[in-house]
């Protein structure tokens, strides 16, 4: 599989399901989960849906347990969310009958692993394509595993700088990996006045690899935002799905429903048949498109302390050890531990510890030689 496989002969749609097969506050049974996200991927293949995607999480190397809540979900703290989510999901019951369910239905299933940890257990169930959280923008750790893979890769710029963005598309194209970018705001949901669209066209001219756009809005503009971004350029959709927003979790009240969902695939596909005719349904604004930059907009930054990652030690290490790739984690919430940036990776490879570095301690340039 390739990127311009996907894209070849229409706009790639993802329902992205995420975690929306958690639907209580109670937790449920490994078998309730499964038989929610098969319902899931089923409502998203009726709908016209390309693929599902889910997300994938291993709480031993992406969250130091400290108690810290995400301003976009008050319902647990980032520690036990995150826990919850590794064990509700065990490969072997959860991901592994999921993954044959969706090939039996004839939808593309993929996930967005949090950590490297999280995307080994995905490379075991012999995924074909990776998806990249913007959060998880500067993971270099996770994206230098990913690009070994030589699997495709989505990747999404969400509550990231320009600069960032370059940093992670250098580190993807020296590494000669396959990969998309989408355009994100990350706002739950997300006002359709602040999602810059224009960023679309940017991007495709800045970068020369294909781009998409992940919507995080909510309502009546939903099918006029995508529209307006298939206008700008994007041939990849991502949208969160789910059967209500009412339901308890992170990411319901920021997804559409099955019937939302095939209303904008229908859109998608009408537009693709005859484009003038499509955009001539829209809202107007959408199409008075401000042709701009990327920018870090003040509602995404208050995120990025608790998605951002820091460097951590995968082991104790003794001083005088050489630091190897598989020494390494990238770990949340960066603003909590004392540690390189993730996007630092490379500069840790090879360096010796000058003094032991205890498991799960941040990793310093100033402690190594």
């Amino acid at each position: 599989m390739k990127i311009k496989d996907l894209i070849k002969d229409k706009v790639f749609v993802i329902a992205e399901a995420g975690k929306n097969f958690i639907q209580s506050e109670d937790d449920r049974p490994v078998e309730e989960y499964l038989e929610n996200a098969k319902a899931l991927a089923k409502a998203a293949k009726e709908a016209g849906a390309d693929a599902i995607k889910f997300q994938t999480h291993n709480v031993a190397d992406e969250q130091i347990d400290i108690n810290v809540i995400s301003p976009h979900f008050k319902g647990s703290d980032r520690f036990s969310w995150v826990s919850r989510n590794t064990r509700a999901t065990p490969i072997n019951e959860f991901w592994k009958p999921l993954n044959a369910y969706c090939d039996e239905i004839g939808i593309i299933f993929f996930s967005t692993p949090m950590s490297r940890g999280a995307a080994k257990k995905l490379n075991e169930l012999g995924v074909e394509l990776w998806k990249v959280g913007s959060g998880d923008l500067l993971d270099f750790v996770m994206l230098d595993f990913m690009a070994s893979t030589g699997k495709p890769i989505i990747i999404s710029s969400g509550m990231s700088t320009d600069e960032e963005v370059d940093k992670a598309v250098e580190f993807l194209k020296k590494r000669n990996a396959d990969f998309a970018l989408l355009h994100c705001v990350s706002k739950y949901p997300c006002p359709p006045e602040e999602l810059r669209l224009g960023t679309i066209e940017y991007f495709k001219k800045k970068y020369d690899v294909p781009i998409g756009f992940s919507d995080h809005s909510v309502g009546e503009n939903v099918i006029d935002s995508a529209l307006a971004a298939i206008e700008e350029g994007a041939q990849i959709i991502e949208k969160h799905f789910s059967f209500s927003r009412d339901l308890w979790g992170s990411d319901h009240k920021a997804s559409v429903t099955p019937e939302e969902k095939k209303r904008l695939i229908d859109a998608i596909r009408e537009f693709e048949k005859d484009a003038d005719k499509a955009l001539a349904k829209i809202n107007k604004a959408f199409r008075r498109i401000e042709k701009t930059d990327k920018i870090l907009q003040e509602g995404e930054a208050v995120f990025r302390p608790y998605f951002r990652k820091a460097l951590v030690a995968a082991r104790n290490i003794k001083a005088g050890e050489t630091i190897k790739p598989e020494d390494v984690y990238a770990m949340r919430p960066q603003a909590h531990i004392d540690g390189h940036p993730s996007e630092d990776f490379e500069k840790v490879i090879g360096k010796k510890a000058k003094k032991n570095l205890k498991k799960l301690s941040g990793i310093k340039l100033k402690d190594l030689s």
